[in-house]
């Protein structure tokens, strides 16, 4: 029953905020691909929707789980959830928010206008201090703005929260009107920001659910497989797993799934490999099976939406490991599980990819990249299976960045030293200039100042049609996009690739590396290769394969 207007409310409870706090991200759920579709490039990874929602999900599920909540252990699920849930930037920027939050509002029983204000500039400080260069026309704006009107009111001396929680989102939603005033690509895109519109979403499920709306609040838990592969491997030998890779993802499904679908998926899994399972409802897809290239499996789940908690195991080697611990005579530790000083972590998609990590000294890869931001979690998992006092972290991705700076605050036992990679040629260039003999400090910085050198590029398709940089991109074009912005645009692959390349290039480059897509065959990839070697005589070009999805080639120029 909804509340009556003449009925003044001045405390918020435990269990009034819990139900406030699920009624918020289960908006925001049931908003993520309208939020996903405000990405202002028109790329096949706009995931801003789906990495708050999942962020605030990890969260909720601790939320739900517990039964008669007091304040401290609802601040605690709130917080502790966000933090290792927390996927891309706007993730760990909610996480912040949450964080900052329960920090105030912890050690009260009841909350009132006055402590949520207090609250919310908290949320904001501790937001604004996780970003290195916090920018304006983003989350954080509309955060502040939320808090800037809390406070007016409360020195007006508001305590009615109906009023007061009204108020705020009124306001919020006009700060997050204007910010395509403040960041011009928005303006020329038509769009809101995407992160500030997320969290305007929980923000006004959060109201319903205090107005006393009636709301399901039902946090879906996860099913099905966590007993499968504890079974898959006890009788087999190595020689017996025909399928080598245990491959176990969801997907967040961007459009709808019938029988049919769910059938044809099936045969197509049934076709590259064995041990099927394919879980789905109205939202998700979860999906487990062996196969002998993963690679192929995600490419198809893709076409049905994002994808996470995604999850490679090479079950002949951890056969073998097994067998390894379980003879008698072993007494030694593994060589690779032996201690030692330094170690290397990266992000990235693709065989291929992978491959040149490893060969260059990378540890442990985590599956991921655009589309598939890990969390902090599957950082914090990650770090545990480096066995080193030192682990250096290349994320890779601009998006994933700040998930492995949570995470690097939230391990004590080893130092954490976050590389700022955005890209993966400017992960391997840092790898490549390590030197062992330097310092952890001297290689920091060294490494630092080597991925400046390196330009990149991406090529990938449009999903909308858009106007950005005064560029018209229709859906479907190809498009050739830089470290700032797209460099080249057409309905030509093999153009748009050159041009992009050709914006890229200045007198004192002297390579030129190509790292070829799942989707581009070989022949194709080498007579693109061929091109710009007779384009740039004076530069070495290098071609490989990454086995990358989403983009068809990367380019990077040194």
């Amino acid at each position: 029953m909804i509340k009556e207007d003449f009925v003044v409310v001045k405390t918020i409870d435990a269990k009034m905020l819990a139900q406030m706090f699920l009624a918020g991200a289960k908006n925001l759920e049931a908003k993520k691909e309208w939020i996903n579709e405000l990405n202002v490039f028109p790329v096949p990874d706009g995931d801003t929707g789906t990495n708050m929602t999942l962020t605030i999900m990890a969260a909720a599920k601790e939320v739900a789980a517990i039964e008669n909540p007091d304040m401290v252990s609802l601040c605690k699920a709130m917080s502790s959830g966000s933090l290792r849930g927390a996927r891309g930037n706007s993730g760990v920027i909610l996480s912040q928010l949450f964080r900052g939050f329960t920090k105030e509002v912890r050690e009260y029983e009841q909350l009132t206008s006055s402590i949520l204000a207090a609250a919310l500039e908290k949320a904001v400080e501790t937001a604004y201090k996780a970003v290195m260069k916090p920018k304006e026309g983003t989350i954080l704006t509309v955060a502040r703005g939320g808090a800037e009107k809390a406070r007016e009111m409360v020195d007006q001396g508001e305590e009615d929260l109906t009023v007061f929680l009204e108020e705020i989102i009124r306001y919020s939603d006009e700060v997050l009107g204007q910010t395509p005033e403040m960041l011009p690509v928005l303006k020329q895109a038509g769009v809101v920001d995407s992160g500030g519109q997320g969290l305007m979403e929980i923000l006004k499920g959060a109201r319903d659910a205090f107005l006393g709306k009636e709301l399901d609040l039902t946090i879906p838990t996860d099913t099905g497989m966590s007993g499968l592969r504890k079974m898959e491997q006890q009788t087999q030998t190595s020689a017996d797993i025909r399928f080598g890779y245990c491959t176990e993802f969801i997907i967040m499904l961007s459009k709808p799934f019938n029988i049919k679908q769910e059938m044809d998926f099936k045969a197509y899994l049934e076709s590259i490999g064995d041990s099927i399972v394919v879980v789905a409802d109205e939202e998700v897809v979860k999906v487990h099976v062996h196969t002998n290239d993963p690679g192929l499996a995600i490419q198809k789940a893709l076409k049905y939406g994002p994808l996470s908690n995604l999850k490679i195991d090479n079950m002949r080697l951890e056969h073998e490991e097994k067998l390894f611990r379980m003879a008698p005579e072993q007494k030694e530790e593994p060589a690779d599980q032996q201690k030692k000083e330094v170690g290397f972590l990266a992000v990235a998609a693709g065989k291929g990819i992978h491959e040149i990590f490893c060969g260059l000294g990378v540890d442990y890869m985590i599956e991921g990249g655009q589309t598939m931001n890990p969390s902090t979690a599957d950082m914090l998992d990650a770090i545990e299976k480096v066995n080193a006092d030192t682990i250096f972290i290349l994320p890779n991705n601009k998006n994933i960045i700040l998930a492995a700076e949570q995470a690097s605050y939230m391990v004590k036992d080893k130092k954490i030293v976050v590389i700022p990679t955005k890209t993966v040629p400017q992960g391997i260039t840092a790898i490549i200039h390590y030197v062992p003999d330097l310092s952890v400090e001297e290689n920091e910085r060294a490494m630092q100042e080597e991925i400046k050198a390196v330009r990149t590029g991406q090529v990938t398709y449009a999903v909308r049609d858009t106007i950005i940089d005064d560029r018209e991109i229709k859906q479907g074009d190809y498009m050739g996009i830089g470290d700032t912005g797209i460099l080249a645009n057409g309905s030509d692959m093999v153009q748009v690739t050159l041009s992009m390349i050709e914006e890229m290039m200045e007198e004192d480059k002297e390579l030129i590396a190509i790292y070829y897509g799942r989707e581009i065959t070989e022949e194709a990839a080498e007579e693109l290769g061929k091109m710009v070697e007779a384009r740039y005589p004076g530069c070495d070009v290098e071609l490989q394969f990454g086995g990358q999805p989403i983009y068809y080639y990367i380019v990077s120029v040194e």
